[in-house]
């Protein structure tokens, strides 16, 4: 069973999910907010998915940042629409500088570094392996 990890966003969703052993986390796709659902339902037809990951938008000092409620109804929905697969929140600070990094060493053109969805699947991917890193000692 994967695990499936997103860093929400009111304009895209970046996605990424892990190989079937949940050993290596991979980018998936961009898919924008209100596609979520359709896509979602047509992925967990072909895979078996068994927890999603969502990015806690939080500030500096630990507080909700604006894009919270945005989140939060997020998470809820994911609940709701998928109760038997688990859902778990992780702190998303500096997930996007730590992309837009990634993306810069990885000598990929400044057009290709400045597009967004590239951004929103890289910080997805980076959550998702803290996520597997931060299981791995429990």
């Amino acid at each position: 069973m994967r695990i499936m990890a997103f860093d929400y966003g009111v304009k895209r969703i970046g996605v990424a999910v892990t190989d079937p052993l949940q050993l290596i986390a991979t980018a998936l796709t961009t898919v924008h907010p209100e596609d979520i659902w359709t896509f979602l339902g047509d992925y967990l037809q072909q895979e078996a998915v068994e927890t999603f990951v969502v990015g806690q938008p939080l500030q500096l000092d630990g507080t909700a940042s604006e894009s919270a409620p945005h989140v939060i109804g997020f998470v809820r929905k994911l609940k709701k629409t998928f109760p038997t697969i688990a859902v778990v929140e992780v702190d998303e600070r500096f997930t996007s500088k730590m992309a837009a990094s990634v993306i810069a060493q990885s000598g990929k053109g400044k057009k290709k570094r400045q597009e967004k969805g590239l951004v929103d699947t890289v910080s997805a991917t980076i959550i998702l392996q803290s996520y597997l890193e931060t299981k791995s000692f429990f």
